[in-house]
């Protein structure tokens, strides 16, 4: 299982893009997510079957004190903006110096996510988006939750990148075996256990 994380500033679409991705909806007139949202999809990407759990976090400021504890254990955060909201690119620096602060693993994949592109009125032009994505070593693709446009892909490219980093997913990269010994004091007691009277 993969866990992966959508954050970005509010209404920029980050629950359409999951709900299109997972459930193969959308709905134009979505309530705004309160605190997270949570999904498993099991998808078969590069001959590899694996379990997505998808974590929708809330994009307004007065939930922000709950996203730290989500961001713990994530392999992948897609961090998305609306292209028709120039407001929105310009909040990405403030998400992405709150992933530093708490992923667990530095070598997390980040994916920019521009969306909303089936909107005529476009404030942040494409290769914007691609400067600032190549700057921070960031994934780019842009989307539309409404016509479904590189949401599978943008899904896709994600995980196919964690799945070239071994140490996100590879649980003998992480655990530490550790051998329990009896001190030579103690093997040396009497072996009444639980049962000797006191």
């Amino acid at each position: 299982t993969l866990k992966l994380l959508l954050v970005g500033d509010s209404a920029v679409g980050k629950s359409s893009l999951l709900r299109r991705f997972a459930d193969g909806a959308f709905e134009p007139c979505l309530k705004p997510t309160i605190g997270v949202d949570f999904k498993v999809k099991k998808v078969v990407v590069d001959g590899h079957a694996v379990q997505l759990a998808i974590w929708d976090t809330a994009g307004q400021e007065r939930f922000r004190t709950l996203t730290p504890s989500y961001y713990r254990g994530a392999q992948g955060v897609v961090l998305v903006y609306d292209v028709t909201r120039k407001d929105t690119f310009a909040g990405l620096e403030s998400w992405l110096n709150e992933l530093d602060l708490y992923t667990s693993k530095s070598n997390t994949v980040k994916m920019l996510v521009g969306n909303k592109t089936d909107k005529p009125d476009r404030e942040v032009e494409r290769k914007e988006g691609l400067q600032f994505a190549r700057k921070r070593s960031l994934l780019f693709i842009e989307t539309s939750a409404k016509t479904r446009d590189g949401v599978q892909h943008a899904f896709e490219e994600l995980v196919i990148k964690i799945l070239q980093t071994p140490s996100l997913w590879d649980k003998s990269t992480q655990k530490q075996k550790v051998q329990l010994m009896e001190s030579p004091a103690q093997q040396h007691k009497s072996l009444c256990g639980a049962y000797c009277p006191l």
